[in-house]
């Protein structure tokens, strides 16, 4: 059979941001795939163990195997999947609103989200909450300014594009380190308005194989 009419296989786990980002891609896209639930806390972290390193040596969700290969790191995978499939386009076609998307994207990736890892957060014991806390809200300071110049409905205009697949993700996150976001009102509206669609409510952490029970909704 060929690579192209295998469906494709993520590796992701229920609450992981990185995984939800591209959830919502493949959802956008219209790209069925399977699901493979890499618990990254059971058992010392499945992501940890000899069969997920073959697949990941990074030992990172998410990753996705498409097309006979299998990549990691979500922004490679959502470019992968814009070229591949571009329609829709996660990427405006203006070249400044497009180099806005991919800011907004990598000061979200690399800028805030990282420092809230399970590999950064566990070793901190109990300061990781104020820890968290700290690096999300600096990262927001930031954010809510840029947003106020590019938004309109979401953060780059009234299209979504690959800003908002990282923006929904790391406000569920900073719900969860109970960030107050009162300071935010752009954030919080385009997220609000992002959550009322279909392909970012079918990748909620709370909709997933792996999500348990008491968190399903």
């Amino acid at each position: 059979m060929s690579a192209a009419l295998v469906k494709p296989v993520l590796y992701s786990y229920f609450r992981s941001s990185c995984s939800w980002r591209v959830r919502i891609a493949l959802s956008l896209k219209g790209i069925a795939y399977d699901q493979e639930p890499v618990n990254l806390l059971k058992d010392g972290g499945q992501q940890f163990s000899t069969e997920f390193q073959a697949v990941n040596p990074m030992q990172q969700v998410p990753a996705l195997k498409i097309d006979g290969i299998i990549l990691s790191q979500s922004l490679a995978i959502i470019h992968y999947l814009e070229e591949t499939q571009p329609n829709p386009s996660l990427l405006p076609q203006d070249l400044k609103k497009r180099a806005q998307a991919r800011m907004i994207s990598d000061l979200i990736v690399s800028g805030v989200q990282p420092l809230q890892n399970l590999t950064i957060l566990k070793p901190l014991g109990e300061k990781k909450l104020e820890w968290a806390q700290q690096h999300i809200t600096r990262g927001f300071q930031a954010l809510e300014q840029i947003l106020q110049l590019t938004a309109g409905r979401y953060c780059i205009g009234d299209e979504v594009s690959m800003a908002d697949l990282c923006l929904v993700p790391q406000v569920y996150n900073a719900e969860r380190y109970k960030v107050d976001l009162t300071p935010y009102p752009t954030i919080t509206r385009i997220n609000k308005a992002l959550l009322e669609l279909e392909a970012f409510q079918v990748s909620h952490p709370c909709r997933q194989p792996d999500t348990p029970t008491e968190l399903r909704a």
